[in-house]
């Protein structure tokens, strides 16, 4: 019984887990890259043959957990995927609107290619991955349990994230042996405003947690809704032009639902406009409302007044192209568009023409991946490129964390803590520097924890006091392993050529050539290979 961490190690994005037992093959979320070189990651061959995989389970519908499940179709996955039912629901929405954008772009590149000379380019999946994908895919119900595989079963349970959010229990069994592993996909908030409390689970052999906030704390709801507050009370006295960047799914609808309170306070008036420019946000909205029974106690006592929570006054729907342009005529008003990281969708179009123009404002209220035009923005830099053209940076930003449908290090470390009998953690989809802190958080309070790295391995065994995981050695991915065969090359033939060239005095030199061979030797150490290399360093030196 083995699993392999293939995705969302030392990132956000792209997550994706396998579990081996026996002759069964499971995954645990297929999640598209976003941000730095995301094209040529999503692009990359899956380290593993789609079509011997049996089944998927999705913890949620967010894209970075499965938005490549529609190209494991494309490439031979022949099993069942099994989702909650609001999941279900949305990831209809999210990969067709996925497929219509990735279609749009492929074309637009192809015609610039064509012009240079250039083969055209190839959409990553159509419209027929999607409707295979979503022809296989199945609605479990909230702790139900269900045998997946042969020698595999599990059990959903309410991750508090997103609507249809899960957390996943996995038993998995062979020759006897039973190891159960938990993957928390993303952790909503223990005191939440928008969904439920996330559910505390407290036995495992492992537990696959995640780490988007390991790192620091969100402001509480009372100090985030004053943030907000006074955010859009000195945008609205500007009379500017107020852009939100929103994910489509649960951030655009707390946004609705918190622009809604601010007209009960009075401070938002009903003659400013509010615009939700998203045609797939619309749609997401209504799944919302076809599934209000599972959503918060505050959200309950909102209905219960006759209060519809995600349809302030005012708000207007957009889904015409034309009619999303026309708000450009418009100075004064509230725009919320997709996507949250602004790195694609129609809030790309409304920075490109608004964000010179000091009035403006940009309220970004949810994490900005690296790479990302968000993150560059709320990093500070004053010339971004959008939609190929250079444009500056005038506009007043400002970032909203609490809103982010993500626990906090408190939130994350206080769900772990449920857990009685001591189980691995492994830390993952977050940044080295906030993944590192909960695992030495995880430590402090007395549990064993590792940050894994894309293609590391682990032999599952049931856990028993002061019992240490097998770690196997990384198996890489085709595309990391032509990489290091590249870079071995270059290695190489640098070697020859500066062999050649070395004349003379060579004394400056000497130290940059030692330090190249203790990082190869570093390099040899991690792939077994230390032994051979210390006989023929110390070879050298008799």
């Amino acid at each position: 019984m083995r699993l392999r961490v293939l995705g969302a190690a030392g990132e956000v994005t792209g997550s994706n887990y396998l579990v081996e037992v026996g002759n069964s093959r499971v995954l645990i979320d297929v999640g598209i890259h976003q941000g730095k070189d995301e094209e040529k990651r999503n692009r990359e061959p899956f380290p593993f043959e789609p079509s011997s995989i049996d089944a998927v389970l999705l913890t949620h519908a967010h894209l970075d957990h499965t938005g490549r499940v529609p190209l494991l179709l494309r490439q031979g996955f022949g099993g069942k995927i099994w989702a909650t039912m609001p999941t279900t629901e949305l990831v209809d929405v999210l990969w067709n609107d996925s497929v219509k954008i990735m279609k749009e772009e492929a074309q637009w590149q192809s015609r610039k290619n064509r012009r240079r000379g250039l083969p055209p380019v190839e959409p990553l999946f159509e419209e027929g991955d999607v409707e295979r994908a979503l022809e296989v895919l199945r609605p479990i119900s909230y702790d139900d349990v269900l045998d997946v595989a042969p020698g595999v079963k599990v059990r959903f349970r309410d991750a508090g994230h997103i609507l249809g959010s899960a957390i996943v229990e996995l038993w998995a069994k062979d020759d006897g042996r039973q190891v159960k592993i938990v993957f928390s996909g993303d952790l909503g908030p223990q005191k939440t405003v928008m969904e439920r409390n996330p559910a505390f689970i407290e036995e495992a052999d492992y537990v696959v947690i995640e780490s988007t906030y390991g790192d620091r704390e969100h402001r509480s709801n009372e100090e985030t809704r004053l943030e907000f507050r006074q955010i859009m009370e000195q945008a609205l006295q500007d009379r500017s032009k107020v852009m939100i960047p929103t994910f489509v799914v649960d951030r655009a609808q707390r946004v609705l639902y918190e622009l809604m309170l601010l007209q009960e306070e009075g401070l938002l008036k009903d003659n400013v406009p509010l615009y939700f420019d998203s045609p797939m946000g619309v749609k997401a909205t209504e799944i919302y409302r076809r599934h209000l029974s599972l959503l918060s106690s505050e959200i309950q006592e909102q209905i219960k007044k006759g209060n519809d929570p995600f349809a302030p006054k005012q708000l207007r729907f957009v889904s015409d192209v034309e009619e999303s342009k026309a708000i450009n005529d418009v100075r004064h008003a509230v725009v919320l568009a997709g996507s949250g990281m602004a790195n694609a969708g129609r809030i790309v179009h409304h920075l490109k023409n608004n964000i010179w123009d000091e009035k403006s404002h940009v309220v970004f209220v949810g994490y900005q991946a690296r790479g990302t035009l968000g993150r560059r923005l709320v990093e500070g830099q004053e010339l971004v490129r959008i939609a190929g053209e250079e444009v500056s940076v005038r506009a007043r930003l400002h970032t909203v964390n609490g809103f982010s449908a993500h626990a906090d290090r408190t939130d994350l470390l206080a769900w772990a803590g449920a857990f009685a009998n001591g189980p691995m953690f492994l830390v993952t989809h977050g940044e080295p520097k906030s993944a590192t802190a909960l695992a030495s958080a995880l430590e402090e309070r007395g549990y064993r924890a590792v940050v894994p790295q894309v293609g590391d391995e682990f032999e599952l065994v049931p856990a028993e006091k002061g019992f240490e995981p097998a770690f196997v050695v990384p198996a890489f991915g085709l595309a990391e392993r032509d990489e290091a065969e590249a870079l071995l090359a270059d290695v190489a033939s640098l070697a020859v050529r500066l062999g050649e060239a070395m004349k003379g005095d060579v004394t400056s030199v000497l130290p940059l050539l030692q330090s190249a061979r203790t990082l190869l030797e570093t390099a040899g150490d991690r792939l077994g290979l230390a032994g051979a290399t210390q006989e023929k360093v110390g070879a050298s030196k008799e």
